[in-house]
């Protein structure tokens, strides 16, 4: 099995190395900093940059880490993101090295990001897409669009895929679902959980998709329950997820 390394970057970013065999693979480059420090602890030596969009706090520290390593991102934004050697479109799948790779284009966040799934490692790289207890912001994409994306995941990644996303958003998240569920006891429960993990100064991610099945209410914006505590029993999800997404966006 791979060998993963969460990386802090910048005040919220991560990014993250996954290693097996001679191939260690990069998803996002933040910060050059500490990505350079985690392959030196490491002795690994960066051959795959994975890019999930264009946002420059996921693009800014290519050129300084890359080396001799081969540049990958989404088709959809390649005209947006300098320096790729490669492009993948969505339902791609590709190795790197010993590493099976599949591409799953989720837009909402930007307008044609890519999430990516390794299924025989049970790791998933969702970045700005889908956070823990949360989503991304809609710069360019509606919220049909993204809830689109979602349910992609959702159908997409076994209960157990461990997920990582691109930021440490979690505690204001958990917050805020409990705020618009309050009588949701996993919810409840979690907030607990998370409140405790921020406090010892742990990082929230990874996650799995059996948490956010449970406790995400952008990934449940299709469940009664959720309706009826915004006070819309029988709206479209997609009117449950755009009411959720403009709460979150002024909490």
């Amino acid at each position: 099995m791979a060998e993963v390394r969460l990386i802090p970057c910048l005040s919220d970013n991560y990014a993250v190395l996954v290693h097996e065999g001679d191939e260690t693979v990069l998803v996002d480059a933040p910060e050059a900093g500490p990505i350079r420090a985690a392959l030196d602890e490491t002795g690994w030596r960066l051959t795959t940059v994975l890019i999930t969009h264009h946002h420059t706090d996921h693009v800014q520290a290519i050129d300084d880490v890359k080396g001799d390593a081969t540049v990958v991102g989404p088709a959809g934004e390649a005209d947006r993101i300098r320096g790729l050697d490669r492009t993948i479109a969505d339902g791609e799948t590709f190795t790197l090295g010993p590493l099976t790779v599949q591409a799953i284009q989720t837009p909402g966040h930007t307008s044609a990001p890519l999430s990516y799934v390794m299924p025989e490692e049970g790791i998933a790289f969702t970045a700005d897409t889908l956070f823990v207890m949360g989503c991304g912001r809609l710069f360019e994409g509606d919220a049909a669009t993204m809830w689109r994306s979602l349910q992609a995941l959702r159908a997409a990644l076994p209960d157990d895929t461990a997920i990582y996303c691109g930021h440490e958003y979690t505690l204001t998240n958990a917050r805020y679902a409990h705020e618009r569920l309050p009588n949701d006891a996993a919810v409840a429960e979690r907030l607990k959980v998370v409140e405790a993990a921020r406090e010892r100064g742990e990082p929230t991610v990874p996650t799995t998709m059996a948490a956010e099945r449970s406790t995400n209410p952008f990934l449940r914006a299709d469940e009664p329950a959720v309706a009826d505590a915004l006070g819309m029993a029988g709206a479209d999800p997609i009117e449950v997820f755009a009411e959720l997404r403009r709460g979150r966006d002024n909490f």
